[in-house]
């Protein structure tokens, strides 16, 4: 970062600390200095749009992402009476194949168990 002239911005910056539950015990909780900053490790992150939690368990960014679903199904609900039943069926439609999509490249994603 010095060498390209770049700053830490504290009040973006995530800091989250990755192992199983015996190995984050041990850890500190208090805030880590970082160049001139000092930023307070959290137990939950975003980032690139996925909320990682500190065990990789993916239960938040599910929460997440089931939220936004139904928060758009709902904004949903309320303008299709305003459209023609061809307009309406095509972005239902549309709705539907994004997030299955969506969750198909999740499922991809998935690392094999041996």
């Amino acid at each position: 970062m010095k060498a390209n002239q770049l700053r830490l911005n504290a009040e973006k910056t995530q800091l989250i600390w990755l192992g199983t539950r015996q190995q984050l015990v041990k850890l500190p909780t208090g805030d880590v200095q970082l160049l001139s900053a000092s930023v307070h490790p959290q137990s939950v992150v975003r980032d690139l749009g996925v909320t990682l939690d500190s065990q990789l368990t993916m239960a938040d960014h599910v929460t997440t992402v089931c939220r936004t679903g139904y928060y758009q199904q709902r904004q949903l609900r309320q303008i299709i009476q305003s459209m023609t039943p061809t307009v309406a069926q095509t972005l239902v439609q549309a709705f539907i194949s994004c997030w299955l999509d969506y969750a198909i490249r999740c499922f991809m994603e998935l690392p094999t168990v041996n």
